[in-house]
């Protein structure tokens, strides 16, 4: 309810004051809790508005303000279009941050976390953000981590959880492993800056790659409700490419090696293997080696550990590698080639081995060339295709010009491999083949032969999800005295976290828990005999991997989420967050969401119906930082120019997924607007019981001209012109008011009220207040939009535009159906424009009726 002493009918308090309606509405908003989404008995159709959730590394900044504004546009647009609304809000709280913060101070990571989230709960109340607060999560909460220890054992029961031993990215400041995805580009980790080293070492994986297929194609279903730009970066770090697995057999091993190739057409043009220095493979064939080779193969392995995979795969470096002593047999030929290693192979590529083919790939040939291999052409690349027309020039009298010589097939010479199309030679039952041609048919001999198969391969490896840390979910497995791995059973998760008290936390490249003996000592559960737990805990990202389910039932002791709640909500509706996310948070939660339909428990197989990135805000065209001296705090922002003002330029700045930059924009500005827009319910001196019919005709129509187009302004994310529409309908109003008609006309109170229930989307203190004057009980959220009236639609005149050259030279005022032809003939009988025309000849006429005649002279 409203307060008495700010009761419509109460004295007013004079000027815009942004305090004085936070101090008055904030709490009148906790009684109402307005945005509640839990009642069994609501029948309206249900909406799913999530928004990133946020860290809690310190209060909030620039970039929450931008994302919750945006964010809760869309959950109060749909709220006013008579929708249930679940818009709910929680903390991604484990993680490396609060624990390297927390170990900076001194102090346990529970207690800074927890601080920090008490800070940015109040921040986001003041900021009023329409979330439900009945459903909060923190992933950090005992009961929420259980369920991740929960989704783990289900995933391991079903052979999607494993263990294995294999070199990984390792980042020395951290002292931990991380997840291909958290290695950015330049070869350091996202996490701490350092550059990523590998380090062999046993971890835990997620079969993500089992999922890779439904992962690519299912992105089709997104398109045109995902940013497109996403959609391709996933499509690109999955990676899929298609070709043959096929089988060599090694001289003195009984096991076959596999080698997955995308051009198996070129198989009779294989001159050596190459097998990647940190493989197992390597291991395995220099074992039995001579103690030089052995030596060699042993220096080289130091030197390529010290190099990034980034380095390792650029094309520009020089070629190195060691040869292994040992010979591979070509399975179409054959031909005894030896084997080398080489740091431009990757272990986790393929089957960590590659046949080379140096005529016909660059890497290969530059390897080739270094080392004296040999170079075998088998696809002549100056043959002509079927359907291919070379294009020739001409000479004056129209003949083709033919070259008078081809370009030499001799890469070995030139130091060029030959790429692209043409027809097989050199290759046996190939020969004449195109290369596609010669592709299917190879896949089919080899198949006959049992020496390969048709197959693919991705970029994508499996989720490696064991960090060394302290601050995350515990495994929630006990491994047994013969190395059995044994999950905890049901009934005693979740397997909590010990207290830090005695634990030394500091990051040695191993996770302290290992060290907590009360903690990690256990008693095997099936026999009783002396076990230990797993030591490490999860990537936090397995915690954002299902959360949004999580907050349809936050509260329930007994699962994860109801399967039920799941069928009424979700999937989410609509997602808001950074573009920074695209690759790591959205695959790993499409992924999840497969996994759990495939387990039964949710009937839909992509977690996000539509996605709405948000850029970035700047100052002076840098991002945001003390070393910088370009920070700007968004508590000081919010006492200088108050709440409403700064969610309104956020909006109004420019499309939401171009970056904003704070020092182009005028909260100042937004306050002045809201002011103005504020002080026309006070104005407004018509009851509420007033017909609307009677008032000024003009001010009607452009009123409902906005109740028309905001909604697909607003569901195409176009908050900015939504804005400037309302602008443009506060001076209209207030030009009624002003110059006639007064606050008394029943126009003025319809686009007052049309104006309140628009800025509450923007500036729901302003709003409230001006609905409150205006004689509604709170809250203005709650209203419903109104239908745009389709008589006041039509246009009885439109005023078109006559230029001259490019100039404006006159504006008519005419019927919306005037044809070409009749607005051409008005244009021409404007005297501003027959004198602007002159003597001049006129060299053409362009007409858009009813709104353009554009007139060119010479």
């Amino acid at each position: 309810m409203v307060p008495e002493h700010d009761r419509p009918d109460a004295p007013e308090v004079q000027g815009y004051d942004f305090r004085r309606l936070q101090e008055r509405w904030l709490p009148v908003w906790d009684e109402l809790q307005p945005f509640r989404s839990g009642d069994p008995a609501d029948t309206r159709p249900r909406k799913y508005v999530l928004d990133m959730f946020p860290y809690p590394s310190g209060d909030l900044h620039m970039g929450h303000a931008e994302a919750y504004a945006l964010g809760d546009v869309i959950a109060r647009y749909w709220r006013l279009q008579g929708f249930n609304v679940l818009h709910p809000i929680g903390w991604d709280s484990f993680g490396l941050p609060a624990e390297n913060a927390a170990i900076k101070r001194g102090i346990d990571p529970r207690k800074w976390t927890y601080d920090n989230i008490d800070q940015q709960k109040q921040s986001m109340r003041r900021y009023a953000t329409s979330f439900d607060w009945d459903r909060v999560l923190h992933t950090s909460d005992p009961e929420y981590y259980k369920w991740n220890q929960w989704l783990f054992l289900e995933m391991f029961k079903k052979g999607l959880a494993y263990r294995k031993d294999s070199w990984v990215n390792w980042d020395p400041v951290d002292q931990t492993v991380l997840a291909n995805e958290q290695v950015l580009p330049d070869g350091t980790s996202e996490r701490s800056g350092a550059v990523v080293v590998k380090r062999k070492k046993t971890q835990w994986y997620l079969r993500i790659t089992d999922y890779a297929d439904r992962l690519l194609d299912d992105l089709n279903q997104l398109e045109g409700s995902w940013p497109s730009k996403v959609i391709s970066m996933q499509r690109n770090w999955i990676g899929r490419s298609r070709g043959a697995d096929v089988d060599f057999v090694i001289e003195g091993r009984a096991d076959k090696v596999t080698v997955f190739t995308t051009r198996p057409d070129t198989l009779y043009g294989v001159t050596f293997m190459v097998v990647a220095p940190d493989s197992d493979l390597a291991a395995e064939l220099v074992a039995g080696a001579d103690p030089e080779v052995r030596m060699a193969f042993q220096d080289y392995l130091e030197q390529v550990q010290k190099s990034t995979e980034i380095e390792r795969q650029d094309a520009t470096r020089d070629k190195t590698g060691v040869p292994l002593g040992r010979f591979a047999i070509n399975p179409v030929n054959g031909e005894r080639i030896p084997i080398w290693t080489a740091d431009y192979v990757l272990a986790d590529y393929g089957h960590g081995a590659v046949m080379a083919v140096p005529a016909h790939d660059q890497r290969d040939l530059d390897f080739a060339r270094a080392f004296g291999l040999p170079v075998r052409v088998v696809l002549d690349t100056n043959a002509p295709v079927t359907g291919a027309v070379p294009v020739l020039e001409l000479d004056e009298n129209g003949q083709a010009i033919l070259p008078d010589e081809l370009p030499p097939l001799d890469p070995a010479a030139t130091g060029k491999a030959l790429v692209g199309d043409g027809r097989m030679i050199n290759s046996g039952p190939l020969d004449g083949l195109s290369k596609s041609n010669a592709i299917k048919k190879i896949i089919e001999q080899l198949e006959a032969a049992g020496t390969g198969r048709a197959a693919k391969t991705y970029r994508l490896r499996d989720w490696l999800i064991s960090r060394q840390r302290y601050w995350g979910t515990p495994i929630p497995i006990i491994h047994g005295e013969n190395g059995e791995l044994i999950p905890v059973p049901d009934d005693q998760l979740p397997v909590l976290l010990p207290p830090t008290d005695g634990l030394d936390l500091q990051p040695r490249g191993q996770s302290p828990l290992g060290a907590a003996e009360d903690w990690v000592t256990v008693t095997n559960p099936v026999d009783g005999t002396p076990a230990r737990r797993d030591p490490d805990t999860m990537d936090t990202f397995v915690d954002s991997s299902w959360y949004f389910l999580r907050f349809l039932s936050p509260n329930d002791d007994s699962r994860a989420f109801d399967p039920r709640e799941a069928d009424k909500w979700a999937p989410v509706d609509q997602y808001v967050g950074g573009v920074t996310h695209a690759i790591l948070h959205l695959l790993y939660a499409r992924f999840i969401t497969k996994v759990l339909f495939d387990l039964g428990y949710v009937s839909f197989t992509e977690p996000f119906s539509a996605l709405l990135n948000q850029g970035m805000v700047l100052m002076d065209g840098s991002a945001m930082s003390k070393s910088k001296g370009n920070l700007v705090r968004l508590s000081d922002q919010l006492d200088e120019h108050g709440v409403d003002a700064v969610r309104l330029t956020m909006a109004f700045a420019g499309p939401p997924e171009d970056d904003i930059d704070w020092a182009d924009v005028s909260p100042a500005g937004s306050a002045k607007f809201l002011a103005r827009a504020w002080r026309l319910a006070g104005d407004v001196t018509s009851s509420p019981e007033i017909e609307w019919k009677t008032g000024d005709v003009a001010l009607r129509r452009q009123t409902h001209r906005f109740l028309a187009e905001a909604p697909g302004l607003i569901e195409s994310f176009k908050f900015n012109v939504v804005v400037a529409r309302l602008m443009e309908l506060v001076n209209a109003t207030r030009k009624t008011i002003d110059s006639g008609p007064g606050g008394g006309d029943a126009a003025v109170r319809e686009a007052t009220e049309v104006i309140a229930v628009g800025l509450s989307l923007f500036a729901p203190y302003t709003a409230e207040d001006m609905w409150a004057t205006l004689g509604y009980a709170p809250s203005v959220a709650q209203a419903l939009w109104r239908k745009a009236d389709p008589a006041l639609l039509i246009e009885e005149s439109v005023t078109a535009v006559v230029q001259v050259d490019g100039k404006v030279r006159d504006r008519l005022t005419v019927s919306p159906k005037i044809d070409s032809a009749e607005l051409e003939r008005l244009a021409r009988a404007s005297a501003a424009v027959i004198r602007s025309i002159g003597d001049q000849p006129v060299t053409g006429v362009i007409v858009r009726a009813p709104r353009l005649v554009n007139i060119t002279t010479r």
